[in-house]
Order: C-alpha cells, then sequence, then structure tokens
C-alpha cells in the first residue's frame, strides 16, 4: 500500500515537475517565463531538491477574540519547515506559545506516502489529508509556485490589478479542482501574491466559514547565494481576515540530505490507515451521549455541547456549533425523541466560529435564531457566507433569517421549562449570553471558560458569570457550558484570582 501512496503524493504534485504547458494562454506562458527568470531561472528552479526555513511570527486568533473586527488575541509562533521536493516529502514544527495560557509543539511529518502527526513527545499516525496538504504546500511554495503555473494546462490571464499602489498582472490555474490565482509585479516581475481556494485553505477554523479563499502576500525579497530570489516575510488572510504573519529568519537551499528528519517511526508508519477519510466539520458525529439533565431538558455531550428544550408547545436548541449537517443531526435527533413537537427556536450564546457554524441549517428551516445584539456582524457574516463547493441547505434553498437580537433579558416559553436570556457583558465574556432555566435553577453559561487539571481556567470569566448571575439575581444551583458538564455552581464562587 506504501509504494500507492507515494505514487499518488506524486502524482498530486505531478505538475511542478516538468510537464508541457500545453493547452495554456500564451500570453500566460510567456509571463510566467519572465517571472521564472527574474526569480532565478528556470534551470535553477527545477534543480532545487530542499528549501528549508525557521520563522517567527503570530496568527490573529480571529476565532477567539473578544471581537470579531480585532484588535484580536495573537498565538506567538516559531516555525520551521523542510520542503524535500526531490522526495515529495514536508516536515513541518511550529511551536506556538499562547500568553498567559501556555505552550506546545506540533509536528507534522509526510514522507514515503505516510503522515505522522505529533503534539509535543505523542506522536499519532496522520490521514490521507495530510498527503493531500503536503503536496498542496510544495506546489505552491514560493520556490514552486511559478513552475506550478507553468506547467498547468490551464494557466491563463486574467485582469490586471493595484496591489498595494503597484500595477500587476494576474495568472491564474487549477489545483486539486479549485482556483489559484498569482499576482506578478509589473515592476520586478516576482509574484507579490498568491490566492488559493482549495484543501490547503481550509484548516484548523477555516474549516467552519465555508467557501474560503486564502492569500498569501510575500515581501522583503532576498536574494539567496543560491541565486534564488526569497520572500522572506509572509502575511497570510483568509476571506480577507488577517491570518499570521511569519518572518523568515534563516533560509538553507539544497542543505545535506538527513534521513532522520523525514523519517517516520515504524510504529506509527504501521497504523497508517490512506483510507481514512478528510476531516471536514460536516462529518462530525452527533454527542453519544444524550441524557436528561432537568426533565424535559435534554443534553447532547460532545466536543461542543448542545441542549434542547421541551416547552410543551414546541422545542428551543442550545447552540447551533460544527456545522449545518451537525444542526441536521441534532433536529432528526430532536424529531425522534420528542415526536410531533417542532424546534420553535434556536439560541446561540458565543461568537467563535465553531461556536455558531450550524445556524444557517435553522435559517433554512425558517426557526427564529436568537443571538446576543453585539453579534450580530459575525452573525450575519456567517449567514451570507458562501457554501458552492459543498453546498448546504441554506445554499441550495436562500432564505432571510429570523433573527432576534438579545440586548437585555427576554423571555422564551411558560411553565416549568421557560427560558430567561441575559447577556453576560463582561470583559472576558462581552460577546456571550447565558440561559437561565429558572424551573430548575439551571444555568447555561455559554463558553468563557473552560476546567483542567488544575480547576477552572480563567479566574475573570469564571467571576464574570458569577457577577452576571447576581446582577440578575438568579439563585443558580447547578450550571453547564459548551465544554462543560453539569457542575454545582458553588464550585465557581470558590474560583480566586490566578497568579504566575
Amino acid at each position: 500500500m506504501a509504494h500507492v501512496c507515494v505514487r499518488a503524493l506524486a502524482t498530486a504534485c505531478a505538475f511542478i515537475a516538468s510537464l508541457p504547458a500545453f493547452g495554456a494562454d500564451p500570453a500566460a506562458t510567456a509571463l510566467l517565463r519572465q517571472a521564472v527568470a527574474a526569480q532565478g531561472g528556470e534551470a535553477l528552479l527545477r534543480g532545487i531538491k530542499t528549501v528549508a526555513f525557521e520563522s517567527a511570527g503570530y496568527r490573529n486568533m480571529l476565532e477567539q477574540s473578544e471581537r470579531p473586527e480585532g484588535p484580536y488575541l495573537i498565538e506567538l509562533l516559531d516555525l520551521s519547515e523542510l520542503h524535500d521536493h526531490s522526495r515529495h516529502a514536508l516536515r513541518r514544527q511550529l511551536q506556538v506559545r499562547v500568553p498567559p495560557a501556555g505552550n506546545y509543539t506540533l509536528t507534522t511529518l509526510v514522507a514515503n506516502g505516510v503522515a505522522m502527526q505529533a503534539r509535543g513527545e505523542r506522536q499519532m499516525p496522520g490521514s490521507s489529508q495530510d498527503l493531500l496538504l503536503a503536496a498542496e504546500t510544495l506546489a505552491l511554495s514560493p520556490e514552486r509556485a511559478l513552475l506550478s503555473a507553468l506547467d498547468a494546462a490551464d494557466a491563463h490571464r486574467e485582469p490586471d490589478t493595484v496591489v498595494h499602489g503597484v500595477p500587476h498582472q494576474v495568472v491564474a490555474f487549477t489545483l486539486d479542482g479549485a482556483p489559484v490565482r498569482l499576482y506578478l509585479s509589473q515592476y520586478t516581475q516576482l509574484p507579490s501574491a498568491l490566492e488559493y481556494a482549495g484543501p490547503a485553505a481550509r484548516t484548523g477554523y477555516a474549516a467552519y466559514l465555508g467557501d474560503v479563499v486564502r492569500r498569501t502576500t510575500w515581501g522583503f525579497w532576498r536574494l539567496d547565494k543560491s541565486g534564488l530570489r526569497y520572500p522572506m516575510q509572509w502575511h497570510i488572510q483568509i476571506n480577507g481576515m488577517p491570518d499570521r504573519t511569519l518572518m523568515l529568519r534563516s533560509l538553507r537551499v539544497d542543505v545535506p540530505y538527513d534521513p532522520a528528519l523525514t523519517r517516520v517511526p515504524e510504529a506509527v508508519a504501521a497504523r497508517f490507515d490512506p483510507k481514512q477519510p478528510l476531516r471536514d466539520p460536516s462529518m462530525v458525529p452527533l454527542g453519544a451521549t444524550k441524557r436528561e439533565i432537568a426533565p424535559g431538558v435534554l443534553l447532547i455531550e460532545a466536543a461542543w455541547n448542545v441542549a434542547v428544550i421541551d416547552q410543551g408547545d414546541g422545542l428551543v436548541v442550545i447552540e447551533a456549533p460544527v456545522s449545518s449537517a451537525y444542526s441536521s443531526k441534532v433536529l432528526a435527533e430532536a424529531a425522534a425523541r420528542y415526536p410531533g413537537r417542532s424546534v420553535k427556536a434556536v439560541v446561540t450564546t458565543s461568537d467563535s466560529w465553531p461556536h455558531l457554524a450550524g445556524i444557517r441549517e435553522y435559517a433554512a428551516r425558517g426557526i427564529p435564531i436568537y443571538a446576543l445584539d453585539l453579534s450580530s456582524a459575525i452573525v450575519r457574516r456567517t449567514l451570507d457566507a458562501s457554501y458552492e463547493r459543498v453546498p448546504d441547505t441554506l445554499q441550495r434553498l436562500p432564505r432571510t433569517a429570523g433573527l432576534r437580537w438579545v440586548a437585555d433579558k427576554t423571555v422564551l416559553g411558560t411553565g416549568p421549562n421557560r427560558i430567561e436570556l441575559y447577556p453576560i457583558r463582561g470583559a472576558a465574556a462581552e460577546r456571550q449570553m447565558m440561559v437561565w432555566l429558572p424551573g430548575h435553577r439551571l444555568l447555561y453559561g455559554s463558553d468563557p471558560f473552560q476546567k483542567d487539571a488544575a480547576g477552572y481556567n480563567n479566574a475573570q470569566a469564571v467571576s464574570e458569570l458569577v457577577h452576571a448571575a447576581a446582577r440578575e439575581h438568579l439563585d443558580v444551583e447547578r450550571f453547564f457550558m459548551m465544554h462543560l458538564s453539569v457542575a454545582p455552581f458553588s464550585e465557581l464562587r470558590g474560583v480566586s484570582g490566578g497568579t504566575d
């Protein structure tokens, strides 16, 4: 099987080798040849076996920050990569620091048709998706992007444009069925930016955004002793939002081969399954643990908890995370458990992308959506997003969403399962709200903090939830949250401030 995977990976990278540009637009080919010459020449670029670099930078935590428009919380990054084009291998090691939360190291290794992922010292087999992403990373790297375009059968000109005040010519082609655009400076002929909308653009939290265009802007060019011109600054955007910036601090071309750098341990390679499905939010299974935490209050526990509340005249769903497909599974579970009851509302309490990615299914079914007033921009952005690549119900059957903005106390339903919605209005939980079930003295606290082995991990956010409950005179006995099961509320009252 391994030799089949090697062939598959090699095929994915094949057009970076030396295929003729049959069928390509001659005008695009002429521009690309100028750009190739400007970067060092075709013989040099095709002859490069390896590129290794180390970089430092940061990632804007767009999905976790207090406000969708920033300023953003950041992750500090130290990234080292080895691109081994001669062996179709990739090694990436990413050290992440999230002050003051902690540090961790992620490693990706793809070689000989096998993928490995590691977090710290814990090694595990990767997936076929890692093979695909590695091939795309190599094909669209600064040292190979022009050759990928030159060798593409469908390379063609697109209208000229201006980037940062500089006139640019645009050449487009496809990779893995998705468009790639190269922006070539008319002053230097070098590629200033590359846009891609395929699998490599939809990694991490970007997978929750529907159709994604990742734009990498290259700058601060260096003339290497090998003759290669290489960008030492990378600025990456996703759908126009600033994702991360990297500054290369070292660059090495054609370093001596070290087999240890691209060797997947045998114990890990033996567990690699090339048939493992690609990772996608739409494929996340419904949480397996389903239990009533109060009469008529169903909790579906998973990585993202969802609650279904029976109010007699209909159901209210608390949270619509992950994807439209996941919401469909929640609605199917609700219909099976409460036959004859329609869903009359969904409440989304947080503005983190994975937390509200499923509201589109409710909008498509005409179910009213209750959301915090301050979250209107990101809620509308989620509803307006394009899902042409994998159409969900709202993409196929567009419909105006029934939005209900919560600015202060809002009551849903009557009887023992009456719901009251309250904005938290904290510093850490500025754009989150809580759901109160007075009949059960049960509070849903959204997601301002989590719990680890040391206890509740954000004393500031804990204090904000406790304060909001006291402000609204809520006599809370138990609480639960997006990532926390039911627990005594008294645990929170005893949480004190942190120390370093």
